[in-house]
């Protein structure tokens, strides 16, 4: 998992409440239990037409934000079904960081194990946030998860709360199976010791 420590960005504003997983991605989309690739189809029916044209208007479409790699939405983010499609078709379109005043719980921990930092703020700080980003592509958004901090393009900067494991974790691109891998000679020695205290096994 790529690590997480600093990102300066374009945010695309979505000033959408209730934004669920399959609104996200798509139950057609879950087919595939590979990581990548998904990033096309992020909010698909809100992208495209039924003919696969792209809607003009939505958001991630206009030239702008094609390229954003932060997104400030609405309250609930991530809202529905508990689908890890969600962050990872997030991911696959190159955004790290999703900042609103609240998250469904299982999406914003998966989120943390898909290298993706969810920001919660207070409405009225996240408002400021959001209109930074309507400014489009000249005005970048700076996070620092060290510092645990969120500055707007006009240096304005707002403090965030993140669990200390979780932290750690996206610093050091730990997903489930890198925590895994940092107890591998602890693994090795048990393994070692079980195979001779039990060698039918």
């Amino acid at each position: 998992m790529e690590k997480f420590n600093q990102l300066s960005g374009i945010a695309a504003p979505m000033d959408l409440v209730n934004i669920d997983t399959d609104m996200i991605i798509p139950k057609q989309f879950l087919k595939t239990i590979k990581r990548s690739g998904l990033g096309v189809n992020l909010f698909d029916e809100m992208r495209y037409n039924l003919d696969g044209t792209e809607i003009e208007d939505f958001v991630l479409n206009q030239p702008a934000y094609r390229e954003a790699s932060i997104l400030v939405a609405g309250d609930n983010f991530g809202c529905g079904s508990s689908r890890e499609h969600a962050p990872w078709a997030i991911a696959d379109f190159g955004i790290r960081c999703v900042i609103s005043t609240s998250f469904a719980d299982i999406f914003y921990n998966n989120c943390f194990k898909n290298g993706i930092l969810p920001i919660v703020l207070p409405e009225d700080q996240r408002d400021v946030l959001m209109k930074d980003a309507e400014k489009g592509a000249n005005a970048r958004i700076e996070v620092d998860l060290e510092a645990q901090t969120v500055t707007a393009s006009d240096g304005t900067t707002f403090s965030f709360e993140v669990d200390a494991f979780k932290k750690h974790c996206l610093q050091n691109g730990l997903d489930d199976i890198g925590l895994t891998m940092e107890k591998a000679a602890a693994i090795d020695t048990f393994e070692a010791s079980a195979s001779q205290a039990r060698p039918w096994v």
